[in-house]
């Protein structure tokens, strides 16, 4: 089968950095619902439009088409005080943004009386290098396209 929207897509993912540093490889394959629900980088969408399994590709993206360029109006501090307890370096937090709609933020370094928080994707602001290969190509059940996004193994638990 190949993809086309609606379908299901099970991949081996590999992301490294412009100097080749390995940042993830995913052990297990995993799923995602094609043809522009947000579940994949548009770049990545374009290139496995019409592939079939056993087809590997390797972008390199750069931040625009990755996942943004830094936005430092999102690295914030709040005092201590205000930081809930148990929380430790590397947790998430979600807050407001300065649209004022929530979103996550990464707690960074707990410095004496203050906390700092990131609230752009850790990758943000690199140039990346994505290594794909194709598992598995299946329809899309009609409750995936209806929540817009994978259910079952490799993909979405509810």
């Amino acid at each position: 089968m190949k993809i086309t929207k609606d379908t299901v897509v099970t991949m081996r993912v590999k992301v490294a950095d412009r100097l080749g540093r390995l940042l993830e490889n995913n052990k297990e394959p995993s799923a995602y619902l094609h043809g522009g629900y947000g579940n994949a980088l548009p770049r990545i969408e374009q290139a496995l439009e019409g592939q079939e399994p056993g087809h590997a590709v390797t972008l390199d993206l750069g931040p625009d088409e990755a996942f943004g360029p830094r936005d430092e109006s999102l690295a914030i501090q709040i005092p201590k005080a205000q930081f809930p307890p148990g929380v430790k370096v590397g947790g998430v937090l979600e807050l407001a943004g300065p649209d004022g709609h929530p979103r996550p933020f990464r707690v960074v370094k707990i410095k004496g009386p203050v906390v700092l928080l990131d609230g752009n994707h850790e990758l943000a602001g690199q140039s990346l290098r994505f290594s794909l290969q194709v598992v598995d190509v299946r329809a899309a059940s009609p409750e995936e396209i209806a929540h817009g996004h994978a259910h079952g193994a490799h993909g979405h638990h509810h």
